[in-house]
């Protein structure tokens, strides 16, 4: 059984991003991190291939600082890393972003699942997730909480997911695209062991044309970027007892039209 998991770098949660002086997004000196809802979809990604006796593969698409996300995920214990990179994906949308994947997953040949993050933080979206199953033309899973069973003979997967509106019990056949929520697992930490192997690593850059895919005509384009307008935060303390201060603090609501 081979996996595929997608993941990507993204700033630290607690980097101060802003738009500089140049109309570049930047978020300065701030590490990057692994994009947070990967980190189940990466360790999902080992456990089914460990129980398959199968390998793990992960892909970037994006510039060189996206090796970052790749490495760690070697120190985690995925078998390869790949990164797709081409001067045509500067700024790219979703569905070109969705294009380059499909094509590295089908260089790949002979995947059976491919688990993906329930989005990506940064640009907080999972509109990519449903056009890689689209590009692909495989059954599409999301917010998956569980993997009950995986029959590797008749190529099904059997899933829970998690709804507003409760639990979802669901068979598709393989191969399939899944999306996953935390509490599928415990994502674990890479050992040093990993660390060192990783760092040593070389991982191989895939451009458009060595995938023999052509992007899509635009479907939207960013103009520019602007940083929110400031506000003027002010802090009242309300007085009395919790029942005082409850009453209080609807009337404000009210009164500021918030309620």
């Amino acid at each position: 059984m081979h996996v595929i998991v997608m993941t990507r770098s993204t700033p630290d949660t607690a980097a101060k991003v802003e738009v500089g002086k140049d109309g570049n997004v930047t978020w300065g000196d701030a590490a990057t991190v692994v994009n947070p809802w990967d980190e189940y979809a990466l360790e999902e990604a080992i456990l089914q291939a460990k129980n398959a006796d199968g390998k793990a593969t992960v892909i970037a698409v994006g510039p060189e600082m996206n090796n970052d996300a790749l490495k760690h995920s070697l120190a985690m214990g995925l078998n390869e890393a790949v990164r797709v990179w081409d001067a045509a994906l500067e700024n790219a949308d979703s569905l070109a972003y969705a294009t380059a994947a499909a094509g590295a997953i089908k260089k790949l040949g002979d995947v059976d699942l491919v688990i993906l993050g329930k989005e990506s933080i940064d640009v907080g979206t999972d509109q990519h997730n449903y056009q890689i199953a689209r590009k692909l033309g495989w059954p599409m899973l999301s917010y998956v909480s569980k993997i009950l069973a995986v029959d590797y003979a008749a190529k099904t997967i059997k899933v829970e997911r998690l709804l507003e509106e409760g639990k979802q019990i669901v068979t598709s056949k393989l191969p399939a695209v899944i999306s996953v929520m935390k509490d599928i697992n415990e994502p674990r930490y890479p050992s040093f062991i990993g660390i060192r192997k990783a760092a040593k690593a070389a991982i191989p850059e895939w451009s458009l044309a060595d995938l023999g895919v052509t992007l899509p005509g635009t479907k939207s384009k960013v103009l520019a970027f602007s940083n929110p307008p400031a506000r003027e935060v002010k802090v009242e303390m309300i007085d009395g007892t919790p029942e005082e201060q409850a009453a209080k603090l609807v009337d404000r609501l009210l009164e500021d039209k918030v309620l």
